[in-house]
């Protein structure tokens, strides 16, 4: 097979690649946006979109030795636990109608920072393995990965704003993920294989961190509306 062939089958898988795994950036980009005014949710699609095909590059040197890090995953996936159950996060009575969950787009992009950072580490050890240092195949990625998180996360947010319950699914999803990175960690893996879950340990935990979060997000809720209703009162 020529250079010239193999080169533009890789650059379809990594096209592949990331239609398959931009869907979690762009759900907590649209969830972390969800709450900002127009002109202010646009430009954090932006930036967060931009942030999340930047990491591809930033990690591609050094994935390897990263993902090899005991507790990494573990606490990237407790860190995208608290993450989702944050973005579930509702206003109490009386409040602005902006929602809670982020309120300005400085908070907005951090949230995005932090989950990008993290759910990015899969997304890298994919396309570095189809890349294998080709650093034009690595830039086509970041090329593709930007408008596909953009567009993602804009149709994301229409559906959000239209069909508020489905920001509990977008946030089962991310403890989904979250659970997922916990069971890969380095450390707890080979444990893992000895135990009866085995090949179901992935699903396990990924299903448990689902339930993890829904569960948190909802007596987030009820303890944030009941200090709502204690400050209005009060008032």
């Amino acid at each position: 097979m020529s250079e010239f062939t193999q080169f533009w089958i890789a650059a379809l898988q990594i096209v592949w690649i990331n239609l398959l795994l931009s869907g979690d950036n762009a759900v907590v980009i649209a969830m972390a946006c969800r709450g900002l005014r127009p002109r202010e949710r646009r430009w954090g699609m932006i930036i967060g979109a931009g942030l999340a095909g930047v990491l591809l590059i930033v990690f591609a040197g050094a994935i390897t030795a990263l993902m090899g890090l005991p507790f990494l995953r573990l606490l990237g996936g407790c860190a995208l636990l608290w993450i989702a159950v944050r973005l579930v996060g509702v206003k109490p009575p009386g409040a602005a109608e902006e929602s809670m969950a982020v309120d300005s787009l400085r908070r907005a992009v951090q949230i995005i920072v932090v989950a990008d950072i993290i759910m990015s580490l899969d997304n890298v050890v994919a396309v570095a393995a189809v890349a294998r240092g080709n650093y034009v195949l690595i830039g086509l990625s970041l090329a593709v990965s930007i408008p596909i998180v953009f567009i993602g996360s804009a149709l994301i947010a229409k559906l959000l704003h239209r069909f508020p319950i489905i920001v509990w699914a977008g946030a089962a999803l991310l403890g989904f993920v979250g659970g997922e990175l916990i069971a890969e960690d380095p450390v707890l893996a080979p444990w893992l294989q000895a135990t009866p879950l085995r090949s179901g340990a992935n699903v396990a935990f990924g299903t448990l961190g689902a339930g993890m979060v829904l569960v948190l997000g909802r007596l987030w809720n009820s303890r944030t509306a009941a200090d709502g209703r204690s400050r209005a009162d009060g008032g």
